[in-house]
């Protein structure tokens, strides 16, 4: 989309710095490690639902009524805006909603109105995608690249001893500087390229790597919902600036 890229969604930056406050609550970190292993098995299984009912849920958008929302959305750069602004809201009542103690049906409700506003907030980008000669064959490469790097980065902090706690106050001031940027090409006008789409590549790259090595300090065993709905975020986060970047150099 030219000169039109999403801002890190709220909940995206809150990701990449994790902790939650519960001191009177076992974390993760000081469950058991057959409590450990089920968190992860649970939370990794749904990652991987929520990324089918993602992209489900997008090719229904694009072959849908809803696809007239396009125009709309990105028709100006305060459109743009007030739908960034419509989803920073949503996923903070997701992530709300996620964190929830009150019952499993309303942490399964948050991750999805989460799936939903990020399907949304996808169909842009996914709409310019799919009207290129070659779009549908761009956008397959986008998702592999971004699953392959996904999961290599989340081996890397399993299997391996690295720190990555260092990564915190540089995703935060990234993000900030991020921001600003978006904002800047929104008032004069210019287009955020390929230098940018792979500075923000490499921002979610690092908020994958240090959000996975905290999710252990910031959730509770039984919030398995919240942490899938985290690594999702940051997924998309990333899937949004590799396609971005794709569509790009193939336009040169």
């Amino acid at each position: 989309m030219n000169g039109i890229d999403p801002f890190p969604g709220e909940f995206e930056m809150r990701v990449a710095e994790v902790y939650y406050d519960s001191p009177s609550l076992v974390s993760v970190a000081e469950a058991t490690p057959a409590e450990r292993a089920i968190f992860f098995r649970k939370t990794y299984g749904h990652v991987a639902a929520s990324l089918a009912v993602l992209a489900v849920l997008e090719a229904i958008l694009l072959n849908s009524p809803a696809i007239a929302l396009v125009p709309i959305m990105a028709g100006s750069n305060i459109t743009w805006l007030i739908s960034i602004g419509l989803f920073m809201w949503a996923s903070h009542v997701a992530e709300k909603w996620s964190l929830s103690d009150a019952s499993s049906q309303k942490q399964y409700q948050g991750l999805g109105l989460y799936l939903i506003a990020e399907a949304v907030i996808l169909m842009p980008l996914l709409f310019v995608a799919v009207s290129m000669t070659r779009g549908p064959e761009i956008i397959l490469q986008a998702g592999v690249l971004t699953l392959t790097l996904a999961a290599a980065l989340t081996l890397t902090v399993f299997t391996t001893k690295t720190d990555f706690s260092f990564l915190g106050a540089i995703l935060k001031v990234g993000f900030i500087v991020a921001v600003g940027i978006m904002l800047l090409s929104m008032v004069f006008g210019f287009t955020l390229g390929l230098v940018f789409c792979g500075a923000m590549i490499l921002l979610a790259a690092g908020s994958i790597l240090y959000s996975t090595q905290q999710m252990v300090h910031a959730y509770r065993p039984t919030q398995h919902v919240a942490a899938a709905l985290g690594i999702v975020a940051n997924i998309a986060l990333l899937f949004w600036y590799i396609l971005s970047f794709i569509m790009r150099m193939s336009r040169r």
